[in-house]
């Protein structure tokens, strides 16, 4: 096998247990548009769609309803992702993903 192709096959194991690693973990999605959206990270298709489930909404904004609304499942285009957070429970917070355009394709 050659070493770019072995290179390859390590870096997208990495990247799919790292992916792995978010499955039922909280993530709040700002799209951009501005609405913010909290569920549980279910996966993502090829395109790296990212779907959420028991998922609520929320419009940034004065005349928006502070309280959001209950989306339930949904899915949301890789090309509106402005923004993704992970819960951590340790720090009882949020803490903001790295998303670098040229992992996308390793």
């Amino acid at each position: 096998m050659p070493f770019a192709a072995c290179f390859a096959t390590t870096t997208m194991s990495a990247n799919i247990a790292a992916l792995e690693s978010f499955f039922r973990r909280i993530l709040r999605i700002t799209v951009t548009d501005g609405r913010v959206f909290i569920g549980s990270f279910a996966g993502t298709d090829k395109p790296l769609n990212i779907l959420l489930v028991n998922t609520e909404e929320f419009r940034i904004g004065p005349d928006e309803n502070p309280d959001g609304r209950f989306v339930g499942q949904i899915m949301v285009p890789w090309h509106l992702v402005v923004k993704v957070e992970l819960y951590r429970e340790d720090t009882n917070g949020l803490e903001a993903l790295e998303y670098n355009d040229e992992d996308r394709y390793t």
